[in-house]
């Protein structure tokens, strides 16, 4: 996602996914609030890295917890301001260079990281995350992995409708370490009729095993695959 690079979630795309897609955040947001309450018991900072529309968010914010959510895309920060409530600050954060301010936990669902361009930029946004995290932090994030890519290897198409939009998606993987998704998007105007864009999406999947060495030595990960398990990695508590 670096300035070079075609901008991921353009407003319309942002207002779908808002709308259609909130079940992964639904569906993580139990564990994570299960994971985070020694944090929200003292108080400590949530920074949350890929907030998108403030899905999860919200849960944060609701439960008590102090947040400070970021995302690289513009338009999802806007209707975040508009969604998630009393948030302590939204702001714009681009991986992997953008500096993460220091927190308690730090959490990430949608794998954000794997919008990253290569497996190097991956490397240096987790060992970024591990570094930001004050001493007894968590960290909890999901990844796509390479059984990610494996488990939908062959092509294929997926189609959703609302009343005022539409989305079409290609999937492909046209290699083990890269998952495609090609979007078609049609929102409906003021006046009845209809507008297109169309969406890129390339993320590269990891091997998950890797992750513990990139880490810092005062991390300690445990930190496994699929998109949908969220996991914990807990920096070692300063003695």
């Amino acid at each position: 996602m670096g300035a070079e690079r075609t901008p991921y979630y353009r407003a319309d795309l942002a207002l779908i996914h808002h709308e259609g897609f909130a079940f992964h955040a639904e569906g993580c947001a139990p564990g994570i609030l299960s994971l985070l309450e020694s944090v929200r018991a003292r108080h400590g900072l949530v920074v949350e890295l890929g907030c998108g529309s403030g899905l999860l968010t919200k849960h944060l914010v609701d439960a008590g917890h102090r947040v400070i959510a970021t995302d690289a895309s513009p338009p999802m920060l806007d209707i975040a301001r508009e969604y998630a409530g009393a948030v302590q600050e939204i702001r714009r954060l681009t991986l992997p260079d953008d500096p993460i301010p220091a927190a308690d936990a730090i959490v990430s669902v949608g794998h954000v990281v794997n919008y990253l361009p290569d497996a190097d930029a991956i490397e240096h946004a987790l060992v970024a995350m591990a570094e930001a995290l004050q001493p007894g932090g968590l960290l909890a994030i999901d990844l796509c992995d390479l059984s990610y890519g494996e488990a939908r290897s062959a092509p294929s198409t997926g189609g959703w409708v609302a009343d005022d939009w539409a989305i079409i998606t290609e999937f492909s993987v046209p290699s083990s370490d890269r998952f495609v998704r090609q979007m078609a998007i049609f929102v409906k105007n003021e006046d009845g009729s209809w507008r297109r864009d169309d969406e890129r999406h390339d993320n590269v999947l990891i091997d998950t095993g890797s992750v513990p060495s990139c880490c810092p030595a005062t991390a300690c990960a445990r930190i496994s695959g699929r998109r949908s398990e969220t996991n914990a990695c807990r920096k070692a508590s300063a003695r």
